[in-house]
């Protein structure tokens, strides 16, 4: 008969069934991001009601641009979920292709915002209206460039089998960032864009 000591014993990851620490955590995260642009939010709709100039300044803003770059943002997002359900599935292989595809996406939406920047006629310096919109997509796009970090990890992960049908938290915990830094954007993007339609 063999003795087995404490030491023996693996140690645990969690509860079976259970939320992660990290998921909890990332949920904190994402709660105390939120009112951070539920503020931003707020001060762009009561400077808008104060201000007695034309808003936006410049006129309505153009929609095919940023419309599409919603769709590019939001067909990411789709694809991260879709990396974490292949690997529930065993499929390795496709998990990857999906958080590629959701990478690369991404990628896309932060070039094709700096270009957007890049053609506006005002900077944040202009005036009211330019302040309010460069500081609230800036902090989008800060969050975007963190979610593209995690991506990335995300997919070295998978590409290297750190993941597997059981042990995938870290997937779905990277996820809820990024879908809550898609989230964001359809409240940004209905602020700046469709609401002046309004």
């Amino acid at each position: 008969m063999i003795e087995t000591t404490s030491a023996d014993k693996p140690l645990p990851v969690g509860s079976a069934g259970k939320r992660s620490g990290g998921w909890w955590g990332m949920v904190a995260l994402i709660v105390t991001e939120a009112s951070l642009f539920g503020y931003l939010l707020f001060t762009y709709f009561y400077l808008a009601s104060q201000t007695e100039q034309h808003w936006p300044p410049e006129g309505l803003p153009s929609l095919l641009i940023p419309g599409v770059n919603t769709l590019i943002l939001l067909t990411s997002s789709l694809f991260v979920w879709a990396s974490e359900c292949y690997l529930r599935f065993r499929q390795p292989r496709w998990s990857l292709a999906f958080m590629t595809m959701a990478t690369v996406l991404g990628a896309c939406f932060v070039l094709i915002q700096l270009s957007e920047w890049h053609k506006k006629p005002y900077d944040m310096t202009s005036h009211l209206y330019g302040s309010l919109y460069f500081t609230i997509t800036g902090f989008h796009l800060l969050h975007v460039l963190v979610g593209l970090v995690i991506l990335m990890l995300l997919l070295i992960w998978i590409a290297l089998g750190y993941f597997d049908h059981r042990q995938y938290a870290a997937v779905t915990v990277g996820g809820l960032y990024w879908h809550f830094v898609d989230m964001v954007w359809l409240f940004v993007f209905s602020t700046l864009y469709l609401l002046p339609y309004l």
